[in-house]
């Protein structure tokens, strides 16, 4: 298999180039560093798109991250428990209903496409040529269809305003030009719509605990590790504010889930 990674990158939160290593979680010959500047952990030399698109497609490394590891520590059961007992997540559907107004959704890096669904009108963008496939013929079934690409490149080709919602489930952590696609999904969204965006949660207790075997690691597709506060500040650069959906499970959950909105014009005078 032949593999061409990207040169070193800067921090695709802030463009800063200070940097420290992780050599705890950098196996040969990842690069995982963090940045002086914001604080964000990244992979420092990510494989090239085409790489992406087959060789290490989700659908494959996901296989084999949970084939080899786990990675998670007694506390995540009970982490488990409580969103099952607050019945968080068990109906996405219902939550991008409540969030969207049924309206027409993007589903960035949508895999096969089934997670939005009727009455709301379904959107994708999808790098794996063979999950774009399948993703493109439902979402035409039901009045949308599926952009084949990255989804830094691909947000552009939609119209300004043209989406109640805007999914990044289990995407954002994958994207190198993080603020590229979230500018884009500025721009894409109508002033009262909404972000979901989910990406494992760096700063969990698991990660502490079980170090390099915590299920979040996945080389070289997860390119960006977010704690709740470096989620913020990236959303805050491309104009968003940002609300925590999984308040209570955060310390020991693996993942981080929020909604962005657009800052109003108040907000950013406010911050500046």
């Amino acid at each position: 298999m032949t593999m061409t990674t990207t040169a070193l990158r800067a921090c695709p939160s802030c463009k800063s180039s200070q940097i420290r290593p992780w050599t705890e979680y950098s196996p040969e010959p990842w690069n995982v560093v963090q940045c002086l500047g914001c604080d964000l952990t990244y992979l420092n030399n990510p494989v090239d798109y085409e790489a992406l698109q087959e060789d290490f497609a989700w659908e494959k490394t996901y296989e084999a991250k949970k084939a080899s590891s786990k990675g998670s520590t007694p506390l995540s059961p009970y982490a488990r428990k409580i969103r099952n007992r607050l019945k968080m997540y068990r109906n996405k559907t219902n939550s991008f209903r409540r969030w969207f107004n049924d309206g027409h959704v993007l589903d960035i890096g949508c895999g096969d496409g089934g997670r939005i669904t009727s009455p709301m009108t379904p959107y994708g963008i999808e790098l794996s040529t063979a999950l774009h496939k399948l993703a493109d013929e439902r979402m035409r079934a039901a009045g949308g269809y599926c952009v084949h690409g990255a989804g830094a490149e691909a947000i552009w080709e939609f119209d300004e305003r043209q989406f109640d919602g805007i999914v990044m489930f289990s995407y954002l952590e994958h994207e190198v030009d993080v603020l590229r696609v979230l500018e884009g999904a500025h721009r894409a969204l109508k002033e009262t719509g909404r972000v979901f965006i989910r990406v494992p949660n760096f700063g969990t207790i698991n990660r502490r605990v079980v170090g390099p075997k915590w299920c979040g690691f996945r080389y070289p597709d997860h390119v960006n590790y977010f704690t709740l506060d470096t989620l913020r500040k990236t959303a805050a650069r491309a104009g968003f504010s940002l609300e925590l959906v999984n308040k209570i499970t955060l310390p020991v959950d693996d993942n981080v889930s929020v909604l962005l909105r657009k800052t109003a014009p108040s907000e950013v005078e406010a911050q500046s």
